[in-house]
């Protein structure tokens, strides 16, 4: 705790994603506000955007620069402060971390490497893809980590699409040939999306190119289904949605090898390529290993039932880079969006009871079900809790609307819910006006 009476609690929260900001909004409109506590948030880029969009982005159905929050506005708007920078060093006996240097746009640096002091560090850096040193899929597959990714890949899929109309101008026909590894949520909803808007993008401009099946699209999966986590009724509607969209799903296939133009499978598949994304797995990033925390094999922060670090009672970590166990079940609660919202809920509660000096609250995982959007106009899914009385099946338009609204969940807890809505049908009419599809 902190003994310092000259100068407020200092909660220093590393990671914007979606847990990070909604924790510093929260202790920001609370404690900050009040002057209890010193909210920063720090992250490594100045702006946010939900990860369950990425895949719309890389897709071009959504243009990111109408949804991305910029954090110092948000800073200003709910009484927490921002500082720009990765994390790169932490001391935990003088309880002090170490931001790197930010370097700008023409090699100089903009912010030079700095030193933080906390009372509480939270630490909420998320997860990136876990290739498990796949030969190959490093240099050869891209990655939908974060936005500059999903861009990076649409701005390939563009190129590409173009160069296959340029040929077929010269009497060479072929397809542009997509290959996700991994069958996912990010996978098959990646899968889906693209399949939607190719369609539409052939509309504009790619004359001699067939909107139906100008792109073809393989989706692998190393387990014997597709969306390993969830149920089989789930998985088997979804596969069949996949099928019908014309979307080739191929499960039971390791890949073993991604070459730039190929991906290899350890029964002797070879799927050949123009676009190749690797969507399997996840770990926590890997300097988590080095900062003087226990980590497990995937670099996840291991965390106590209160969300504390089990070295250190000053540092809590919760969302993708915790591992945090899940009572009455085996393992640890699973790395998605309704467990980070759950994790940021208690904390803010942890912390009035911190300074307060009462006992922590502990965490218990509620799952609340899950949906896979299959595009435009539908998704796949369950919904789980009392009030329904266990587990209700969901397919179609209804699905997708609830799917939707996890999206406006998440833009009321960081905005409150008349801006949510004013900020949606705004954005609805500006969309009558503009492409629906990114062209560029």
């Amino acid at each position: 705790m902190n003994k310092n009476k000259t100068s407020p609690h200092r909660i220093v929260i590393v990671g914007g994603g979606a847990g990070g900001l909604e924790l510093a909004t929260r202790l920001g409109n609370t404690l900050g506000r009040a002057g209890r506590a010193q909210v920063i948030l720090i992250d490594k880029t100045p702006t946010h955007l939900w990860k369950p969009l990425l895949h719309e982005v890389a897709a071009g159905s959504m243009d990111i620069h109408a949804h991305q929050l910029d954090y110092l506005a948000q800073a200003r708007w709910h009484h927490f402060q921002f500082r720009l920078g990765a994390l790169e060093g932490l001391d935990r006996a003088r309880r002090e971390i170490t931001i790197g240097a930010v370097m700008g746009e023409d090699g100089e640096a903009m912010l030079p490497r700095r030193t933080m002091r906390y009372d509480t560090l939270v630490m909420a850096v998320g997860s990136e893809t876990n290739h498990f040193q796949t030969p190959g899929a490093a240099e050869n597959a891209l990655m939908l980590d974060s936005a500059d990714e999903a861009e990076r890949f649409h701005r390939r899929l563009i190129a590409t699409c173009l160069r296959a109309d340029a040929e077929a101008a010269g009497g060479t026909e072929r397809k542009v040939r997509v290959v996700i590894i991994g069958a996912g949520a990010t996978g098959v909803e990646l899968a889906a999306e693209l399949r939607h808007t190719t369609k539409l993008l052939a509309g504009y401009g790619l004359e001699r190119l067939d909107p139906q099946s100008f792109v073809r699209i393989t989706l692998i999966e190393a387990a014997p289904r597709i969306l390993p986590p969830l149920s089989e009724r789930i998985a088997k509607a979804t596969h069949e949605l996949l099928e019908q969209i014309d979307v080739e799903v191929v499960v039971g296939e390791k890949v073993t090898e991604v070459r730039r133009d190929a991906v290899h499978t350890e029964s002797g598949r070879n799927c050949p390529a123009d676009l190749i994304v690797w969507a399997a797995g996840i770990k926590a990033p890997e300097w988590l290993a080095t900062v003087d925390l226990e980590v497990n094999r995937i670099n996840q922060l291991v965390v106590r039932e209160t969300l504390q670090t089990t070295p250190d009672d000053d540092i809590f970590a919760f969302g993708d880079c915790a591992a945090s166990p899940w009572v009455g079940h085996k393992g640890n609660v699973p790395p998605r969006a309704q467990a980070a919202h759950q994790q940021a809920s208690l904390l803010v509660k942890s912390m009035t009871h911190r300074l307060a000096g009462k006992p922590l609250p502990t965490y218990r995982y509620r799952d609340f079900g899950s949906l896979v959007s299959i595009g435009e106009g539908t998704a796949v899914g369950n919904l789980m809790g009392g009030l329904i009385g266990g587990s209700v099946f969901l397919e179609g338009v209804f699905a997708k609307l609830m799917y939707v609204s996890l999206y406006q969940m998440h833009l009321a807890a960081l905005h409150g819910w008349p801006r949510t809505m004013l900020d949606a049908v705004t954005r609805f009419l500006r969309s009558r006006t503009e492409p629906r599809v990114k062209l560029h």
